[in-house]
């Protein structure tokens, strides 16, 4: 009966009874302090009066591509329909999911110029992890399994030799020329040298240096002459949508981040999307799934999410980004993308040398900043620079990659000429203030850019003795007096960090035991 079932099941434990925890749980005072919904609201609030975000102002992180996350865009994911269906619920019960999935697998075909896509990676690493088993099971198939050197320029994304390590592959660097690109000489000399152990090569186009690559048809071609397969890095796809395309440049596979490209919020660690895009002799060997069946693949190959479509539950998202804006609105991000770099890149130039660009002297999506002068001459820094940038309301670009002690800056689509007028004009006050440095009208040791960022109790300390005002440390513009976002907290040792880690997994020593 109901009653004897209920009796046994409570007298059961999965977990062994010397592992179930005895200590109390959740005693931390944020989760004891909130008891109605009016103070919870004040909490969040507050919290969110920390964070720098979009909606304060523009995200200039390159190599992320942080779209505009468009309200249209997001409500479909809070409907029930969407957002509560279980990932194994019978395929009979998901019909109108699956319409969605197959319309995002037509369009993204399309965009990509490759024959087949598969929806179950769900990070871009994990895309490249399913790519590069792929290429592995297509060569296992020809008998040629013992192929297993990757090749990876020097410019690559650092996920690409992880994957490729994760994968069982050798990896193998090829070098750069002074411009940024794949050198084709040493290419040649280290494809030919691989012969027919060559499994493939993983190359990012536009590069994470921000150029277009102009001989990658030739890369491709190397490659192939080898028995090597392509795998285009997805990652800054959004400089190529509507102007080219992976399988029409002559790539295999490549992932595709949903979660950048295709407008899926990213920030704070997912979740995240990374199908691939794979032509038609790659398709039999991308990723199946025990549960789930899609016909689409040879029935041996394993998951590589531990649901047949990934996060499927913000796909919706994706869909209505493309739905929306169409074959010419698509295109259209694409080339305001690409201005919107050009644009920062030529107003910039003149403050901050662009260490890379194409042979017309643009850059693609993203442009590259060279601190490296100026801390020679300066002894200021691009920590230095970055910090600051919190003092005028801005994020910091992304720092020393992939070069050390440099910022790479990008402004996606989604920005006004206004936002980014407003970040021009922040960096050249930046570049006016190192040259206070430079003159010595501040001390190495005692200006506004070393102290950065500056708090409340910063400006309100009765004993201040810097060599600037206090106005010159939190209100360097007028824009920042007009909004001001307090940073909380002062600069913190980075370097101390990386170096002192605290862990709180079980030490080693205990499983040796």
């Amino acid at each position: 009966d109901i009653e004897a079932l209920d009796k046994a099941a409570q007298a059961h434990h999965a977990i062994p009874q010397d592992l179930l925890r005895t200590d109390a749980v959740l005693t931390h005072e944020v989760f004891n302090k909130y008891h109605s919904e009016t103070e919870m609201l004040r909490y969040i609030h507050r919290l969110e009066a920390k964070d720098l975000a979009l909606n304060y102002a523009m995200i200039s992180l390159g190599s992320c591509t942080m779209k505009l996350n468009a309200t249209a865009e997001m409500i479909p994911v809070t409907w029930p329909e969407f957002g509560k269906l279980h990932p194994f619920a019978p395929l009979a019960q998901a019909k109108g999911y699956q319409l969605l999935l197959a319309d995002l697998e037509n369009w993204l075909v399309k965009v990509t110029g490759y024959d087949a896509v598969c929806m179950q990676p769900n990070s871009g690493a994990q895309g490249e992890y399913a790519g590069l088993l792929a290429i592995k099971k297509y060569h296992e198939s020809r008998g040629e399994g013992h192929r297993d050197i990757c090749l990876i320029p020097a410019s690559a994304h650092g996920t690409n030799p992880a994957s490729a390590q994760m994968a069982g592959l050798k990896v193998i660097v090829t070098a750069c020329d002074k411009s940024g690109n794949v050198d084709l000489d040493d290419l040649r000399a280290k494809a030919a040298e691989a012969g027919d152990q060559l499994s493939c090569l993983m190359v990012t186009y536009p590069s994470t240096h921000g150029v277009y690559e102009e001989t990658i048809k030739e890369v491709c071609d190397i490659v192939h002459q080898h028995g090597g397969q392509v795998y285009l890095d997805g990652a800054n796809m959004n400089a190529q949508v509507g102007l080219t395309a992976p399988g029409f440049i002559g790539a295999d596979v490549s992932h595709l981040n949903l979660h950048k490209t295709f407008a899926i919020p990213h920030g704070g660690g997912g979740p995240g999307m990374g199908p691939i895009g794979v032509k038609k002799h790659l398709a039999p060997f991308v990723a199946g799934h025990a549960v789930v069946k899609t016909d689409k693949e040879s029935r041996d190959n394993g998951a590589v999410s531990a649901a047949p479509f990934g996060s499927a539950s913000i796909l919706p998202i994706s869909w209505m980004y493309i739905a929306m804006l169409g074959d010419e609105g698509l295109k259209r991000s694409t080339q305001v993308a690409i201005l919107n770099a050009n644009y920062l890149a030529k107003k910039l130039g003149d403050s901050f040398p662009v260490l890379y660009s194409g042979r017309n002297g643009r850059v693609a999506h993203e442009c590259i900043l060279d601190i490296r002068p100026l801390k020679e001459a300066s002894g200021i820094s691009e920590m230095d620079v970055a910090k600051r940038l919190m003092d005028y309301g801005f994020h910091a670009p992304t720092m020393s990659f992939p070069v050390a002690g440099t910022l790479m800056v990008e402004p996606t689509e989604s920005e006004s000429k206004r936002e980014l007028d407003r970040f021009v004009e922040a960096m050249t006050s930046i570049r006016a203030e190192i040259a206070k440095v430079q003159e010595g009208q501040w001390s190495l040791a005692d200006n506004p850019l070393v102290h950065a960022p500056h708090t409340q109790d910063d400006v309100m300390d009765a004993e201040w003795s810097r060599g600037y005002s206090r106005a010159e440390a939190v209100f360097p513009s007028d824009a920042v007096r007009a909004a001001k976002l307090w940073p909380s907290v002062n600069r913190i040792d980075d370097v101390y960090g990386d170096r002192n880690l605290f862990c709180a997994c079980i030490p080693t020593e205990d499983y040796a035991k």
